[in-house]
């Protein structure tokens, strides 16, 4: 099934249906149940998660616990490979879940924290608590779990949510505001392992993090963390959070380090924007392009990035695809709403010739919004035109959601199950 919902409407010009199907096929690489699939196979007894093997005839409970945005997706295809082996277990995601055997479900919020949140992270302790050394627990951590796994120390300090604010705003990199997260939930950073402790806990992790970094995805709740409080504190120094939320302090926590706790956890990356990648290059040579992978940890100001990419393709050579993969922040300096994806489309658009286009998009589908990101090219300024609407205006109000709204040109894919941080296309006919 396509995971881009509105193809017909977009693909109006030989360009952009090279784009689409380019992007559609690394939408496909990274669907989560066909990963989970291929990653969790059970042969009688015995279970195999990438290389790892349990044999479930010595196993007396098997926990399963899936956090993130990918969570719904792995439970279920987990479920049809594992089926009523497992003797308890929580999905926590962002979107409603059908209900599975064993399984207890919640829908919490995101990017801010909530009471449903708080309500999923308890449970998750709770059925994590009292196991043996002859239980096991299988994690499937995905993004998006940062703000799931909230859990204060004092169950009434709300104080996270002002602070993720102040963070987004200003423009903190995904890195500086784990570091913070890890250290104000006592289930991040580590802390899932602390209560499966003495069980074998094997975790299979879907990044959307640049540079695949495990102990930042979600926060990194089944990885021994490396940062202190007082790295957190030098980030809250750094943005003057105190200050900008008004509050005197704020409840951090430091993270588990006794080795103990992580001597029989097996931690697997089970896949990342590489993947994504990899199947686009290929699609798009299928299609009769030179295409290269400029990057996989792009970082960096949305505007900037635009410009670099609109640069990068205006001097390729003809039937050229460039591809990067990452996550890039916006300084908000506007009151408007829309996402970094829509961000680096619109910025890039101003240097856009005929016969290019770029496609920027969530691989989650949420750009900040309902759209996934946004389509940019020829047509889409002769849209804007039309439209009487004022690029550089919307730019410096970060407004780009109600902008495509109104033009067109947005990508429309729903929650794709899927999350591996931002894909980037930019094509030369």
């Amino acid at each position: 099934m396509p995971k881009i919902q509105n193809t017909d409407q977009l693909a109006v010009s030989p360009g952009r249906r090279s784009l689409l199907a380019i992007a559609e096929a690394g939408l496909q690489a990274i669907d989560t149940a066909t990963v989970i699939r291929e990653m969790v196979r059970r042969d009688g007894n015995s279970l195999h998660v990438g290389a790892e093997a349990i044999d479930l005839g010595s196993v007396r409970r098997l926990i399963f616990i899936a956090i993130g945005k990918c969570a719904a997706d792995a439970a279920i295809a987990a479920s049809g490979i594992i089926g009523d082996r497992i003797t308890d277990g929580v999905v926590l995601d962002v979107k409603p879940c059908p209900p599975i055997p064993h399984m207890k479900i919640f829908c919490g919020m995101h990017p801010l924290p909530s009471a449903e949140n708080l309500r999923a992270a308890e449970a998750i302790k709770t059925t994590l608590a009292e196991l043996g050394e002859n239980d096991a627990v299988l994690f499937l951590v995905s993004g998006g779990g940062s703000t799931l796994l909230f859990l204060p120390e004092d169950r009434n300090d709300q104080s996270e949510i002002g602070i993720v604010k102040a963070l987004i705003n200003a423009g903190a990199t995904i890195q500086e505001m784990n570091i913070i997260r890890k250290h104000l939930s006592l289930a991040r950073g580590g802390y899932l392992t602390q209560y499966a402790y003495p069980a074998r806990v094997v975790s299979l992790i879907l990044s959307d993090v640049p540079a695949n970094d495990i102990a930042f995805i979600a926060s990194g709740p089944t990885v021994k963390d490396a940062t202190t409080i007082e790295d957190a504190e030098r980030v809250i120094a750094k943005y003057d959070i105190l200050k900008t939320c008004n509050i005197e302090k704020c409840g951090l926590i430091e993270t588990p380090k006794d080795e103990k706790y992580f001597e029989r956890v097996t931690n697997i990356l089970a896949v990342s924007n590489v993947r994504a990648l990899e199947a686009m290059k290929k699609a798009a040579e299928m299609l009769g392009f030179s295409a290269e992978i400029r990057d996989t940890q792009l970082t960096g100001e949305a505007d900037d990035v635009g410009i670099k990419i609109s640069k990068d393709i205006n001097a390729a050579h003809p039937k050229t695809v460039l591809l990067w993969g990452g996550e890039t922040t916006v300084t908000v300096h506007g009151k408007g709403s829309g996402g970094r994806n829509m961000q680096v489309g619109l910025s890039a658009l101003r240097s856009i010739n005929d016969g290019e286009e770029i496609l920027s998009l969530a691989s989650d589908g949420r750009d900040h919004g309902a759209f996934a990101g946004a389509l940019c090219d020829t047509i889409t300024k002769k849209d804007i035109e039309k439209s009487g609407l004022d690029i550089e205006q919307c730019l410096r109000e970060n407004n780009t959601y109600p902008f495509f709204e109104q033009v067109g040109n947005y990508v429309m894919t729903g929650d794709t199950g899927s999350n591996v941080s931002d894909l980037i296309i930019a094509l030369k006919e």
